[in-house]
């Protein structure tokens, strides 16, 4: 299985390791060792440590608790105390510890905690900027424009993602497969004989 890193932000590439949350539903963190490899593909860890069920199972109610949260934002609605409550307790733990080897390369350690700490970290900077007044593109620590919340217009794709484009009319998380994917149907759907249009 392939991880997909196109949300424009480290928790919600972790709230995408579920697909089509609607129908069809696809599950991408399904084993202890599926985190563990989800953790080195994020450029968490170097080399992560073996997970353990329970490590799985946190970082799934982060996961959801983190989709709900933005999900909550984008549709104006109050964030949800337990979700936030989970959040924040997760972003209280040390994340991971980046050192720098004899060779000039960095080594990131840490273990499941640090791995959700991250994320969690990700997921206030993100959840406060996008619900803060007008707050959707507010700019980033290094000056550049943030990006909208948004979630992928394709059909069955439910993935959330930041619209970083210039005018921010972004329609898809990812141009190379939702995008394709629409542009294709669109075209079929004209080129139909006896289609009404």
């Amino acid at each position: 299985m392939e991880f997909t890193f196109v949300s424009g932000d480290l928790a919600l590439d972790l709230a995408g390791t579920v697909q089509h949350r609607r129908d069809d539903r696809r599950d991408l963190l399904t084993s202890p060792g599926d985190l563990a490899r989800w953790s080195a593909a994020a450029g968490l860890l170097t080399d992560p440590p073996e997970m353990s069920a329970g490590d799985l199972a946190a970082a799934v109610a982060l996961r959801e608790a983190i989709y709900r949260c933005a999900t909550a934002v984008l549709h104006g609605a109050p964030l949800a105390a337990a979700d936030r409550g989970l959040i924040n307790l997760r972003a209280a733990a040390a994340p991971p510890v980046p050192r720098l080897t004899a060779g000039g390369a960095v080594h990131r350690d840490g273990d499941a905690a640090a791995v959700l700490a991250a994320a969690a970290r990700a997921a206030v900077d993100l959840l406060a900027a996008a619900a803060a007044p007008g707050g959707d593109d507010t700019d980033g620590a290094d000056g550049t424009g943030r990006g909208v919340l948004k979630q992928c217009q394709a059909d069955p794709c439910t993935r959330l993602y930041l619209d970083t484009s210039r005018r921010r009319t972004r329609r898809w998380c990812d141009m190379r497969q939702c995008g394709n994917r629409a542009k294709a149907a669109a075209f079929r759907a004209r080129r139909t004989p006896g289609r009404d249009g």
